[in-house]
């Protein structure tokens, strides 16, 4: 049975969709290579089995590389790819967006903060 979608934005949202995804997306983004350690340490909240379940499938759809190195012990590294970076602009407008809401809510009195800043600059 083909796949068909009724709108683009569920193209997208079936491979960058869900709690996780983005949050991985934007790290290896502002961060460039990292290893699985590295994202953990970035992401507390994330299971080790959900963390290495979303950047399995995130490979397998052609948005990140994953790059293993031939070391004892094993070292392997995350890295957009080229199909990946292409979520750039994307990406950079869900953080912005974020942060907007963040500082909306906060002005609203509401007890909320936000770690980090990530977004780039979008015109």
């Amino acid at each position: 049975m083909p796949k068909s979608y009724n709108i683009g934005v569920e193209a997208t949202i079936d491979v960058i969709g869900g709690k996780w995804k983005p949050v991985i997306l934007c790290h290896l983004q502002n961060n460039g290579l990292m290893r699985t350690s590295e994202l953990k340490r970035a992401i507390p909240t994330i299971t080790q089995k959900m963390l290495t379940q979303q950047l399995r499938e995130l490979e397998k759809d052609g948005i990140i590389n994953r790059i293993v190195y031939n070391e004892v012990p094993p070292k392997v590294e995350y890295e957009l790819s080229q199909y990946g970076k292409s979520l750039s602009n994307i990406l950079s407008a869900l953080c912005y967006w974020g942060e907007f809401h963040v500082e909306k809510l906060y002005n609203q009195g509401e007890n909320v903060s936000l770690i980090r800043q990530d977004h780039v600059n979008i015109p």
